[in-house]
């Protein structure tokens, strides 16, 4: 196909107060797409730094920016970018993460350009503060069925990122768009219901970046929101599979989605709140699964981290390991 053929594609980066951070990288990684076809839909959300001033610096005709009067909430900010989108189909970027040059080509280029498609997906790379690659996360569910893509999430064969997801514009508003109860986990209530119901690509190479920031959570409520979410993902999870794997997918999504909000009640500061929000876990999921010692180790790990006594442990453990394996 011709550039002047080619499909239009929206890339919208919801933004607040991101313009001395990632912003021009986000910016400029949307913009610097080999495919020619783009639009880059800009949401200002009330920031009260100099975003309005970065953005229109590009001086890109490609660029559409609107500023927010009043911060509307980030939920609310992805669903006004998808209101703006003209595009065939949506790719939501936040403000710090990023895709590849030939992100949206290579996924355009696997669909055939097709328009009917639900999602199209690739891997993504977790990335720190400095963009160093914590963990490489290859999409490892080309081939699967609905039910082995659920269960391929849960066996860590691939992972749901709104930065390595291309969604059809016109399916994603049917749906209302990114909604769930606390808005923690709209993002992939809206992959999945797209698969589901009107197919999806896969792609296994990684293609995108997701920004890992440093930080914790200080309140065991959120938690419990976090949790609340799972059980709803789960359901709706059981409700697009077969019938036949229902018990399945609900067994090993209650493991799943446990171990998962362990880790988050890991990161609780205070110790007091930290058992409160283990417990919030261990109750939610109808007091099964419970945490592991390496969930209360992990504030000590944290600590010792980086240091000659986190470096002799790991000596000592990789020692143990190797006699057990002699034995």
């Amino acid at each position: 196909m011709t550039d002047t053929t080619l499909p239009l594609i929206t890339v919208a980066i919801p933004t607040y107060n991101r313009a001395n951070g990632y912003l021009r990288k986000a910016i400029e990684c949307a913009l610097g797409q080999t495919y020619q076809n783009v639009e880059v839909v800009i949401s200002d959300n009330c920031s009260s730094d100099n975003t309005e001033e970065i953005v229109k610096g590009y001086a890109d005709p490609r660029i559409r920016y609107f500023r927010q009067s009043t911060n509307i909430g980030a939920n609310n900010n992805f669903n006004f970018c998808l209101s703006k989108a003209e595009g065939s189909y949506f790719l939501l970027l936040h403000d710090d993460d990023s895709i590849d040059a030939d992100f949206i080509d290579v996924c355009m280029r696997a669909a055939d350009y097709n328009l009917d498609v639900g999602i199209i997906r690739t891997g993504t790379h977790v990335i720190d503060a400095e963009g160093k690659v914590i963990r490489s996360c290859p999409n490892m569910a080309v081939g699967f069925t609905t039910d082995d893509l659920f269960r391929g999430w849960f066996a860590n064969k691939t992972t749901f990122y709104l930065c390595s997801t291309l969604f059809n514009t016109k399916r994603l508003r049917e749906i209302g768009g990114f909604n769930s109860k606390h808005n923690l986990f709209q993002d992939v209530m809206a992959e999945l219901q797209l698969a589901a119901k009107f197919g999806r690509i896969d792609i296994a190479d990684i293609k995108a970046g997701f920004r890992n920031h440093p930080g914790e959570i200080t309140y065991s409520v959120r938690v419990g929101q976090w949790c609340e979410d799972s059980l709803l993902l789960l359901d709706l999870m059981c409700n697009l599979a077969s019938k036949e794997n229902i018990d399945l997918i609900r067994k090993e999504g209650m493991r799943f989605f446990s171990q998962l909000n362990y880790r988050r009640a890991s990161a609780v500061k205070a110790p007091m709140k930290r058992l409160i929000a283990y417990f919030i876990v261990f109750q939610s999921f109808s007091y099964r699964h419970p945490p592991s010692a390496r969930h209360f180790l992990s504030p000590v790990y944290k600590i010792l981290y980086g240091t000659p006594i986190y470096d002799g442990l790991r000596s000592m453990k990789r020692k143990m390991r190797g006699c057990k394996g002699g034995q």
